[in-house]
């Protein structure tokens, strides 16, 4: 489609929408885990590290394409293997100045991926500095590539805390909700198009009223307003 009616307004405009499916509706999440090449050593043969050393975590919003396993049998069994498909959304990765690359990490659940594939999505409206996304392969990572607790939601039949979230909190372009800080930034209220949402993040929880244990019980979620 032409310039003349895809304009930068309509670019900010797709953009904040995608934002909003991806922070404020689904509710899904990964935690990337960058290789820091520049500490990590490098075989000079192989190319390949037995050590690798990662920066902190960084939680991303996230659509999930998720897939059931494959079982590989060999010689010493059977095992099951994840091989998954996320969609990020690429302003929010430049914004966040996060650069997910093949041979970077991520968590989804209790297991943990490499990076196999970083393609960019579709072009908007053939706009080619414009692009929707970035799509990642993650295939699982064996033991031993990377070693951490992973961060939850993980299954409802573990006990840890962490392991069911309750609790969902929309991010609406504030600068900071209940959870703390949220990077997000959406673009028409950078540039004053659009006013802050007056009636601010909505949010998903078992709490209402003043808490007590008798309301929580009753209460199925503070998003719809049963209290």
């Amino acid at each position: 489609m032409a310039r003349l009616f895809i304009t930068p307004r309509e670019i900010d405009f797709i953009s904040d929408l995608s934002k909003e499916m991806a922070k404020d509706i689904i509710g899904q999440k990964i935690y990337f885990y960058k290789v820091r090449k520049d500490l990590t050593d490098v075989h000079e043969v192989y190319e390949e590290s037995e050590r690798k050393v990662f920066n902190p975590p960084v939680m991303i919003d996230a659509l999930i394409d998720w897939s059931q396993s494959t079982v590989y049998t060999g010689k010493f069994g059977s095992e099951n293997k994840f091989q998954i498909t996320v969609h990020l959304q690429s302003r929010d990765l430049l914004d966040r100045k996060i650069d997910p690359e093949e041979g970077d990490f991520f968590s989804y659940g209790d297991t943990f991926y490499e990076i196999i594939k970083s393609i960019q999505d579709k072009q908007v409206y053939g706009q080619i500095e414009h692009v929707v996304g970035i799509v990642l392969t993650g295939k699982q990572a064996r033991k031993g590539l990377i070693d951490f607790v992973p961060h939850g939601p993980t299954s409802e039949s573990y006990s840890d805390p962490g392991a069911i979230q309750e609790t969902f909190i929309q991010q609406r372009g504030f600068v900071e909700n209940d959870e703390g800080l949220t990077d997000d930034v959406r673009s028409l209220q950078k540039k004053g198009v659009l006013t802050k949402p007056i009636s601010g993040p909505a949010e998903v929880s078992p709490k209402g009223g003043d808490g007590s244990k008798d309301e929580i019980d009753m209460i199925d979620s503070a998003f719809y307003a049963d209290s």
